[in-house]
């Protein structure tokens, strides 16, 4: 190739990189939206304004968090992929759902291809809950009771397809019970289910337990080693139920976002999950590729 014709190919590249750059200067220019698809309260709630409060002095923005809770996160994960491909609406995931949700429902709001990655924040084991007083001492009381009268225990969860009822399924399977899983929007109302007596036990995750966990007592969490947030519970694994199940809260925007938007989002987000001010709970590994 002679040098003119390098010369025009590059001022070509150049001419085509213009818009993208404009559009990536001063990002963000106005206040960001966090979104969470799940009712105030929960581990993703709680997250999500724990990492907005350390997110806004690194993009020098506000971060507002709005919860559109429904159809186990579906609404929420719609709502950023119809967003403005700006970088200024940003969402929180929840693995496993966010990725079955496609998979499971034929008529899904969104595809994993409608967005753009930032990472991964957090990990956090699914557990079992009672009320303090509960009749139910552990695991093989559960199923024992389980097998006596099947479909007869009600246990609550977050949403179809959530780690939490995907937990009671795989209890199912290893253990051959029947659970009534009760499903809510959200960690904080099926908690109250709990504590109003209207369930007899609730799949909820270890960092929405504990450490405020006054009036409850954990059978088990099912994670595949046991929790520093909660190092007395055991594993399913250890009181011989072969399921291991946990959530993944990651940050998304709109796919098509431009690459600099992008770039200083995935830079602020790992900056935040290795901020020493953050509980230890909100601090995870940052993929820097995705989730």
């Amino acid at each position: 190739m002679s040098l003119t014709r390098r010369g025009a190919l590059g001022a070509g590249l150049a001419a085509l990189a213009a818009p993208a750059l404009a559009q990536n200067a001063g990002f963000p220019n106005r206040p960001l939206e966090l979104v969470v698809g799940f009712a105030p309260g929960g581990g993703t709630d709680v997250t999500a304004r724990t990492f907005a409060r350390f997110l806004e002095p690194r993009l020098g923005q506000p971060v507002v968090v709005q919860n559109r809770p429904g159809a186990s996160g579906e609404l929420a994960w719609a709502y950023v992929a119809r967003a403005r491909p700006d970088g200024h609406v940003i969402g929180i995931t929840n693995m496993p759902s966010f990725v079955t949700i496609p998979i499971e429902r034929s008529a899904a709001q969104y595809r994993l291809e409608d967005f753009a990655y930032i990472g991964n924040l957090v990990t956090d084991p699914s557990g079992l809950v009672v009320v303090a007083e509960s009749p139910i001492r552990d695991m093989q009381d559960l199923i024992a009771r389980a097998r006596r009268d099947p479909e007869g225990v009600t246990v609550s969860t977050s949403g179809v397809g959530t780690d939490d009822h995907l937990m009671l399924v795989l209890i199912e399977q290893a253990m051959g019970v029947r659970l009534t899983p009760v499903h809510f929007n959200g960690a904080a109302p099926q908690k109250n289910a709990l504590l109003g007596r209207q369930v007899q036990a609730a799949a909820i995750n270890v960092g929405e337990v504990m450490p405020a966990s006054e009036g409850l007592r954990m059978l088990a969490q099912a994670g595949a080693q046991r929790s520093r947030l909660a190092p007395d519970v055991p594993t399913l694994t250890e009181q011989g139920v072969a399921a291991v199940m946990q959530s993944e809260r990651g940050i998304i925007t709109a796919a098509g976002t431009p690459p600099g938007a992008v770039a200083k989002l995935r830079e602020a987000t790992a900056a935040v999950a290795q901020d020493p001010g953050i509980p230890p709970r909100h601090r995870g590994a940052i993929h820097r590729t995705g989730l």
